[in-house]
Parts: structure tokens; sequence; C-alpha cells
């Protein structure tokens, strides 16, 4: 009895602390920035469909943060500021999948910002209607070496360069399977600088 009791013991101490939580938006947290908050490395923000007039920060953590679905749930970001931040040196285990990125507004990426070896991981995302001075969908600066895959990058614009994406300062992004289609740019890139 004491070694099954042992064992079972054991086996909860594993399923407890050997995988990541799941933190559901928003049965347990009511915005995903809560969920953030909420999680630790290695755990899943899952975010029912809906639109979310929020503007989210990763903090640092290499977490996932995966909606529903892209066309059915939306973070909006009701145009004042970036929609979603990484400027704290996540890596590619922070990942951003299955939303729609709309409404941002900033000087530097509208719709997604990446900074100081952030190099988070996108996909199945739609990235649209946002605005920046530079990167009106996505700003990469200083070694941000973001993995962009299977998503839609649509009618952002940029008053400077980069309408679509701007990449500058050593970051070197992964694009495969992207549709980059009707951004502008005031100067250079509308698609990507």
């Amino acid at each position: 009895m004491k070694k099954l009791y042992k064992v079972l013991v054991s086996t909860v101490f594993i399923a407890t602390f050997g995988f990541g939580t799941t933190i559901n938006v928003p049965a347990d947290q009511s915005t995903i920035q809560a969920g953030i908050d909420a999680a630790s490395d290695g755990d899943t923000v899952l975010v029912a469909a809906g639109t979310y007039v929020e503007n989210i920060d990763y903090n640092g953590k290499n977490i996932a943060v995966i909606g529903a679905d892209r066309e059915t749930t939306i973070i909006d970001g009701d145009s004042v500021g970036t929609v979603v931040t990484f400027e704290n040196g996540e890596d590619s285990t922070a990942v951003l999948s299955g939303f729609t990125i709309t409404n941002g507004s900033s000087e530097y990426g509208g719709g997604i910002y990446c900074n100081n070896n952030s190099s988070p991981s996108f996909e199945n995302l739609i990235i649209n209607g946002n605005s920046a001075d530079k990167g009106g969908g996505i700003y990469c600066y200083n070694n941000s070496d973001v993995i962009l895959a299977h998503s839609i990058i649509i009618d952002n614009n940029s008053a400077s360069d980069g309408g679509g994406i701007w990449c500058g300062d050593y970051s070197n992004p992964i694009i495969t399977n992207t549709l980059i289609a009707n951004n502008y740019s005031g100067n250079y890139g509308g698609g990507i600088y």
C-alpha cells in the first residue's frame, strides 16, 4: 500500500508541475491580459471566440496565447496603442496563434511590436487595419527574429516605412506561407521594409 501511495503522489506531482497549466478566457480570467498575467512560462492561454478590446503585453513570458479561430477571435486595439507587445526577450516558445489583430495605432508597430531580442512565433493570424509611423502590421527591432507562418497581413498602413512589416537592427524574420497584400507605406516598403 505504501508503494502504491508513493507512486500516486509521484504521478500527481509530475502531472501538476511537469506540464504547463491551461488558462481559459473568459472562463478562468475575464481578459486576455489577465490570462497572461496569471500564466507562467510553458502555460497556455486559450481564448474563446469573441472580440476583445484590449492591448496585451507578454511581459517576457514564454507562453502560448491561442484563439479559437482567426476569423472569430479578434483582439481590437481600439486605436490606443500597439495591439500585442513583445519587448522583454521572449523566445520562439512565446506563441500567438488563431487571432485577428486589428485597430492598433502606434508610433512603432500598430498590430504587433517586437523589440529587445524578442523572437516570438506567430501562426494562423490575420493582421489588418492597423497603422503606425513604422511597421503598420508588425515592427521588429534589435535582434527580434520572429517566426511568421500561415498568416494574412492585409490593409495595414505606415506613415513612413513598412506598411505590412518593418524590420531593422539585425532582425531577421522567418516568413512562410503568408499573404502580404494591400498594405501602404508613405515612403518605402508597402509590404515589407
